[in-house]
C-alpha cells in the first residue's frame, strides 16, 4: 500500500528548519563561552580607540600587524579604527565605546578608563612602563622662522599669534600646557633656587594671552596652522617631523626647557573579554613595543620607548638642555588637580584674561 507522499511545501519547510538549526548550532558553537568568555574563531575584528596624532603611523602599522598575526596563527585580523582627541576618546571608551585597545596621549586618559572599571590589569607592567612612544613639546614656525622665535618667552611678545589645542578635549594640549608651566618653574628655579608656582602661572598666562584659537585636538590644531592660522604652533615634535617629511616647509624650535611626552597603550580588559579578542588584543599591544613597530614609529617622527631602537636612532633627535618629565610637576595625579581641576591654574588663567 502506497502512503500519500509528503507535500513538497512541507518538505521544503522541514529542510529550511533543519538548516536553520544547523546554522544556529554553528553560531552557538562559535560564540560559546570558554571560562566565562566568548571565543573568537576564524577572522577576528579588533576595535582600536586611539588619539588622533597616531593615525598616520597606524595606517602603515596595522597592515604590518595583520601580516604578522596571520603568519603566526593563520587567523586574519581586521580593524575598526576610531581616532579622536585623546580626552574625547578616553571619555567615549569610559562611556561605552567598546574599544578592545586604547592608544592615548597620556597616562591620565588611561586612568579615566581604569576608573570606569574597564581596565583590570596594571597596564604599566607592560614593556617600557606601558608607553609605546615618546616625543617632546616643541615650537613650529613658518619656513625661515620669520619672527625669530627662539624660546617660550618669544610666544608672549606683542603681535605673535600662537596655536595649541583645548586641554578639555586634547591630551596634546595638556602636554603643551604642562611644558609651558614647567618651563616657568624651571626659570624661577634657575633665578631663585626654588620653584615658584606663582611665577609659572604668570608665565603660562603671558603665553596664553597670545593664543589665536583652541582646537579640539592636536591634529586639528596642526590643520589650522597649515591653513595659515597663527605664527607659531605648540605641538608634538613628531607632528612637525612627519609634516616636514611629507614636504611641508616648517622650522622646528626646541625650547631650552620642555617636557618629555610619553604615550601609553593598553588592552581594555572588559571589552576584549566580552568580544573574545583578548589574545589578539594583547598580541597587538605587545607588537607596538616590538623593535619592528618602534622603528616604524621613528619613521613617523616619534621617539621610541624601546631602548635598543632609541640607541640606534639617537642621532635623529636632539635632547634639550632642560628636558623634564611629568614627575617634575609631581606626576599626573598632582597635575590634574593643580592645573586642570575646576579651581586649577589653567582655569585661573582663563578667568584672569
Amino acid at each position: 500500500m502506497i502512503r500519500n507522499p509528503i507535500p513538497v511545501k512541507f518538505l521544503l519547510l522541514a529542510l529550511l528548519a533543519a538548516a536553520t538549526l544547523i546554522v544556529s548550532a554553528g553560531c552557538a558553537k562559535k560564540d560559546a563561552p570558554a571560562d566565562g568568555q566568548p571565543v573568537a574563531e576564524g577572522d577576528v575584528t579588533l576595535v582600536i580607540g586611539a588619539y588622533s596624532v597616531v593615525k598616520d603611523a597606524f595606517a602603515e602599522l596595522l597592515p604590518e600587524f595583520q601580516k604578522h598575526w596571520e603568519q603566526k596563527t593563520g587567523q586574519r585580523v581586521t580593524f575598526q579604527e576610531s581616532y579622536e582627541a585623546s580626552g574625547t576618546q578616553a571619555r567615549a571608551i569610559a562611556g561605552g565605546f567598546e574599544a578592545d585597545v586604547a592608544v592615548l596621549a597620556m597616562e591620565g586618559d588611561l586612568n579615566k578608563i581604569s576608573d570606569a572599571g574597564l581596565l583590570t590589569h596594571d597596564w604599566r607592567e607592560n614593556d617600557n612602563g606601558g608607553m609605546i612612544t615618546r616625543s617632546i613639546v616643541v615650537l613650529g614656525t613658518r619656513s625661515g622662522n620669520p619672527l625669530g622665535i627662539q624660546d617660550w618667552s618669544d610666544l608672549a611678545r606683542d603681535g605673535v599669534k600662537v596655536l595649541y589645542p583645548n586641554p578639555k578635549t586634547s591630551g596634546g594640549a595638556q602636554w603643551d600646557i604642562n611644558a609651558i608651566y614647567g618651563a616657568g618653574l624651571k626659570r624661577s628655579e634657575a633665578e631663585t633656587g626654588e620653584k615658584s608656582a606663582e611665577y609659572a602661572k604668570s608665565f603660562l598666562k603671558a603665553v596664553h594671552r597670545n593664543v589665536e584659537s583652541l582646537d579640539k585636538s592636536g591634529r586639528a590644531s596642526m590643520a589650522a596652522f597649515e591653513y595659515g592660522v597663527g605664527d607659531v604652533i605648540v605641538t608634538y615634535e613628531n607632528e612637525l617631523l612627519a609634516r616636514i617629511k611629507k614636504g611641508v616647509s616648517y622650522d622646528i624650535v626646541i625650547p631650552k626647557d620642555t617636557i618629555l611626552i610619553e604615550n601609553p597603550a593598553a588592552v581594555v580588559d572588559r571589552n576584549a573579554d566580552r568580544h573574545g579578542t583578548r589574545e589578539v588584543a594583547e598580541a597587538f599591544v605587545s607588537y607596538l613595543h616590538s623593535e619592528e613597530a618602534q622603528r616604524l614609529f621613528v619613521r613617523h617622527g616619534f621617539r621610541p620607548s624601546n631602548e635598543a631602537v632609541a640607541e640606534e636612532s639617537k642621532e635623529s633627535f636632539t635632547t634639550p638642555e632642560g628636558l623634564f618629565d611629568i614627575e617634575y610637576l609631581g606626576g599626573w595625579s598632582e597635575v590634574r588637580q593643580l592645573l586642570y581641576s575646576k579651581k586649577g591654574v589653567w582655569y585661573q588663567v582663563l578667568a584672569d584674561l
